[in-house]
């Protein structure tokens, strides 16, 4: 299994030599198969770069949607399969209690925020809601859990062959974890539990969480801690503050490592980190 980080941010870092090396992309992450399936976790502005990398004889993508927050849709009208006649792109995300998933974003993909309409596009588009569901596409075994963020939001957990990701980069487990008794029922856990490489929200410092606690994200500590109660094989930090620089994340990493000594892998997520698993 091939996992490939184009875009790693909450929402738009500034240009220039401080986003360099963590990049200032949007969350967008791929996956790729031992037998070619190709799975896209959210379409943030990193999906834009992906496209340039795309076979052209690619007939069938599936983008998989944690949640519709604009800097986790914001590059899909710029996916350019969504331009080519033939393919199939198929994108999965969270029910919602009022408007289909295909209604809400087709607010987005239509005038006045966007030019171009659905209608317009040249590719077979499909639209597919999960909220707590267990389904094949491809090679590939997806499960989708609801997770602590403001709005429907999951988390997912992709089963391959010979390995297994989980994808939580908005999440919050601290907000529940004081009244838990049992770890089963910590938000994301069963997403996580055992998996070889954990990719999770880390957009705080412990000092900055403390005036943000609610918001549906999680300081660098509590991702590692949750890592080491889903007994993982590697972290990946992910969904970075756009105001924090190279500089400041390396030292809050470091800082977090060296107070918490995890007994796994910690690799930070940078834009164009790759990872072959498996």
């Amino acid at each position: 299994m091939k996992v490939k980080l184009w875009g790693t941010r909450g929402s738009l870092a500034s240009p220039g030599p401080d986003t360099v090396r963590y990049g200032g992309n949007t969350s967008c992450v791929s996956i790729e198969g031992a037998h070619g399936s190709l799975l896209v976790l959210d379409a943030g502005t990193g999906i834009r770069v992906l496209s340039h990398d795309l076979p052209p004889e690619l007939s069938c993508v599936n983008i998989l949607l944690t949640h519709l927050h604009m800097d986790h849709v914001q590059g899909l009208p710029f996916f350019e399969p969504l331009r080519r006649s033939g393919v199939e792109v198929h994108i999965w995300g969270p029910a919602s209690t009022t408007l289909s998933l295909e209604a809400r974003l087709l607010r987005y993909l239509s005038p006045p925020l966007f030019p171009v309409r659905v209608r317009d596009l040249l590719s077979e588009l499909h639209f597919h809601e999960l909220s707590v569901d267990t389904v094949d596409i491809g090679e590939f075994t997806v499960s989708a859990q609801m997770v602590l963020h403001p709005n429907p939001t999951v988390g997912y957990r992709i089963k391959g062959s010979d390995a297994s990701v989980a994808y939580l980069p908005d999440h919050e487990p601290a907000l529940g974890a004081p009244s838990l008794k049992q770890r089963e029922w910590m938000s994301g856990y069963t997403i996580a539990e055992g998996v070889d490489l954990l990719i999770h929200d880390a957009q705080y410092s412990s000092d900055e969480y403390k005036a943000r606690i609610g918001f549906g994200h999680s300081s660098i500590q509590q991702a590692i801690r949750f890592a080491e109660i889903a007994n993982v094989a590697q972290l990946v930090p992910f969904h970075h503050d756009p105001a924090h620089s190279d500089i400041m994340l390396d030292l809050m990493i470091q800082k977090s490592l060296a107070e918490l000594k995890p007994s796994f892998l910690v690799t930070p997520g940078k834009e164009g980190k790759f990872f072959e698993i498996g």
